[in-house]
Order: structure tokens, then C-alpha cells, then sequence
């Protein structure tokens, strides 16, 4: 399995040729293997541009597979950002944190194209791929 960042389905859902979509099937190999979290369906919704969009978009993520965290591993996503901040490294988002957290739990990998979780990945093992578009 693969989690899918915010970052990359931005990328993918303005990309009106399909060519983002390609790419990320032939980097994940089988679709079947995206999850997401509710972390990122969060962020793609609060970033709908009117109601139609919203709609649009809001009937394609219910039907997508989601990986949940326990209510520990909230403290631990907490953790994560502590750690950062410690040592002198910023995270934009503690949301960022959570998504990390959600996969290394699982441990799944993050396809991503955030900067931010290379930081993240630094303090902890998490295991990513920043995704670069040809």
C-alpha cells in the first residue's frame, strides 16, 4: 500500500491532460494499493473552490480506502512535531505530522511532493518518495 499526499493529488486533479495521473500509476504500479488518510481528505476539500467542486470531489473521496490512526498515535504525531521544532527544523503543518504518523503505523509508504516530510522523515523512520513529475 501507498498513501497518497495532498501535495500529489493537487498536482494530479489540475492536470487536465492526465499525464500526473499516468505518472503516478506507473510510480505506485497498482492502483489498487492507494489509500489515503482523512488528513488528506481534509485538506483536499477545505481547498474546493465553490459547491460544485466540493460535490465533485467530495463523492470521489468517499468511495477511496483510508487508513485511521488510534487515538495514541495522536500524542505521537504530537511528538513528531515536538522533536522537529526541538532541533531546530520547521513543519509547516501539524497536519503533516499526522499523515507521517498514520503511515508509519502502518507502515506504508508516503508518495508526496512536500518538502515537509523529508524533514519529517529526518527525526523518524518514515518511509517516502518525493514524487518527481517528467
Amino acid at each position: 500500500m501507498v498513501l497518497i499526499d495532498t501535495s500529489v493529488w493537487i498536482d494530479v486533479l489540475r492536470d487536465k491532460s492526465g499525464s500526473h495521473w499516468d505518472a503516478l500509476v506507473r510510480c505506485v504500479g497498482d492502483p489498487d494499493e492507494i489509500v489515503l488518510s482523512h488528513f488528506v481528505q481534509l485538506e483536499l476539500l477545505q481547498g474546493a473552490k465553490d459547491e460544485r467542486e466540493w460535490s465533485k470531489l467530495d463523492a470521489v473521496l468517499t468511495t477511496q480506502d483510508y487508513l485511521e490512526l488510534p487515538a495514541p498515535e495522536f500524542r505521537r504525531a504530537a511528538r513528531l512535531f515536538f522533536e522537529l521544532r526541538r532541533r531546530g527544523k520547521t513543519v509547516r503543518s501539524p497536519i503533516d505530522c499526522c499523515i507521517a504518523q498514520v503511515c508509519i503505523f502502518h507502515r506504508v509508504m508516503l508518495l508526496h511532493r512536500d518538502r515537509d516530510f523529508t524533514t519529517i522523515a529526518s527525526v523518524c523512520e518514515l518511509s517516502q518518495t518525493y514524487l518527481e513529475w517528467s
